[in-house]
């Protein structure tokens, strides 16, 4: 999912191609993630996704000005975003492991309504009755999808709605960030720290040698994470934020394809409706925040 760094008026026919290529990027890294989640254990796969990111990044700290921009006065703020996207891509490759991707990426498109909910006690906020409504309609959405009469609460849908909370409170932490950070130092940091916690969490719980073709598969997962972090950031700077962020739905598109030509799964009716109604109200806050910034 999109994470918005910057937001500033552009070119947006340009910034739309970026936002389509990173979603793109992404959609593939979920599907390789969740093919190689049968063999490795997730945390293999987050130092792989984390390490081989550093080396696109290292390309973002030269365009960026050099090893300078990674001078920080904020280094608390780096290890908190960086702990809890590492908790949060934890859960999110769990839920893949576990779910059919499609239904996964679902859930997880409800981290706008928590990001909403989240927004009032963190960043004192004031939220309301349309947003309330669209974060009320988004989450029977999510009961559409986890279906508890039919046991999906057992399954990985408690990790799809972790890694749903933690990207939200992620957000919270890069708006307090992206102020002050260059874009290229938040990157790098979420990455070393994503490296240094897959690498302890490989120590302690054990590794997997990978045949040749599937550690070809596991590099190719962080250097396409790298790239795809890298358009999507370069589409926000292009563009305005209202024009390109609904195009992070396309990826449930690239999901529900995904999963039908890889594990030919077909949603079922009920994750159709579950869609409309997640999508269509994380659409409606994203509306709304734009009239209010308006206003503003």
């Amino acid at each position: 999912m999109a994470t918005t760094l910057i937001s500033s008026p552009g070119d947006n026919t340009r910034g739309a191609v970026a936002m389509l290529t990173g979603v793109f990027l992404f959609s593939v890294m979920e599907a390789m993630v969740k093919w190689l989640a049968a063999d490795y254990p997730v945390h293999q796969i987050i130092l792989f996704r984390s390490a081989f990111a550093l080396l696109p990044c290292a390309w973002f700290i030269h365009r960026a000005g050099g090893i300078r921009v990674l001078r920080t006065k904020r280094l608390h703020l780096h290890a908190l975003r960086g702990g809890l996207g590492l908790a949060a891509m934890g859960c999110t490759f769990l839920a893949y492991q576990a779910m059919e991707l499609a239904d996964a990426k679902a859930i997880l498109f409800s981290a706008p309504l928590f990001m909403t909910v989240l927004s009032i006690p963190i960043l004192g906020e004031k939220v309301g009755i349309y947003r309330w409504s669209a974060v009320l309609v988004g989450f029977v959405g999510v009961l559409v999808i986890l279906r508890p009469d039919a046991g999906m609460l057992q399954s990985g849908a408690l990790f799809a709605l972790g890694g749903a909370v933690l990207y939200a409170l992620v957000v919270i932490v890069i708006r307090y960030q992206s102020g002050t950070e260059n874009v290229a130092t938040i990157i790098f940091y979420f990455s070393l720290i994503g490296t240094i916690g897959g690498a302890v969490l490989t120590v302690l719980f054990g590794w997997v040698t990978p045949t040749l073709p599937d550690l070809a598969l596991l590099i190719t997962v962080g250097l396409i994470g790298g790239f795809g972090q890298y358009f999507m950031t370069l589409a926000f700077r292009l563009a305005e934020t209202a024009a390109i962020a609904p195009l992070d739905y396309t990826s449930l598109a690239w999901a529900i394809l995904f999963g039908y030509l890889f594990w030919h799964h077909i949603p079922t009716p009920g994750v159709f409706v579950g869609i409309a109604l997640v999508t269509g109200s994380g659409l409606f806050i994203l509306y709304r925040e734009r009239k209010l910034a308006q206003m503003r």
